[in-house]
């Protein structure tokens, strides 16, 4: 019996996600956070320690981060302790909180970029009156991860947003917090982004003691 046409071309086309490591990428720990950050502090990197420390903190997607103006986070000369930025997927407005580190790093950045409050914060090298693409930030954290020894395919954009809502529910096991920091509609999407199952909800039942 011959084997249809169409099935042999099948058979010979190759899988959509061969090679690739596919699934949620890791939320980085606390200690690679500061790793990442003594990296580009050692290499005097300004901008990409404001825009890591941004990425952590906003908990942002990285169309929304590099979108971002200076106006969304500055003040009378003073960058926020909280700001707000209208989400480009869901057209929802999220807020963040912006704590010591991250505005050290974002003051420190500024004072160097100059500009006004409807520039953006992070320009494209290319096109000065816009902001660097969300490749080229990919780029970047795939720079910084490596940096410190981490798997490159492991690690990505969404790394940073999922990092400190990840350390917050560990923390906390407050999941309808999360989902508004994350910016999510619905709180199954934010389960689904954290990756929780049986086990994460077992281990903060066996902390509880009553």
């Amino acid at each position: 019996m011959e084997t249809p046409e169409t099935e042999m071309h099948a058979a010979k086309r190759p899988v959509w996600n061969a090679g690739r490591s596919v699934g949620a990428k890791r939320a980085l720990k606390p200690k690679q956070i500061w790793e990442i950050r003594f990296f580009l502090n050692e290499r005097r990197r300004v901008r990409d320690r404001a825009l890591f420390d941004l990425a952590i903190d906003s908990k942002l997607r990285g169309c929304d981060l590099v979108r971002m103006k200076i106006g969304d986070i500055v003040n009378g000369g003073q960058v926020k302790t909280r700001a707000i930025v209208m989400q480009q997927k869901t057209s929802r407005p999220v807020q963040f909180e912006l704590l010591p580190d991250a505005r050290a790093s974002l003051l420190a950045w500024l004072e160097r970029r100059g500009g006004t409050v409807d520039d953006y914060v992070f320009p494209s090298r290319v096109d000065r009156n816009g902001h660097i693409s969300t490749r080229q930030y990919a780029r970047l954290v795939d720079e910084w991860v490596t940096g410190i020894g981490l798997i490159r395919s492991e690690y990505g954009t969404h790394s940073l947003r999922r990092t400190k809502a990840s350390i917050i529910y560990r923390a906390t096991g407050n999941l309808r917090a999360v989902q508004i920091l994350l910016g999510h509609s619905k709180i199954e999407n934010t389960v689904r982004y954290l990756g929780i199952d049986v086990e994460d909800a077992l281990a903060l039942a066996e902390n509880t003691e009553i």
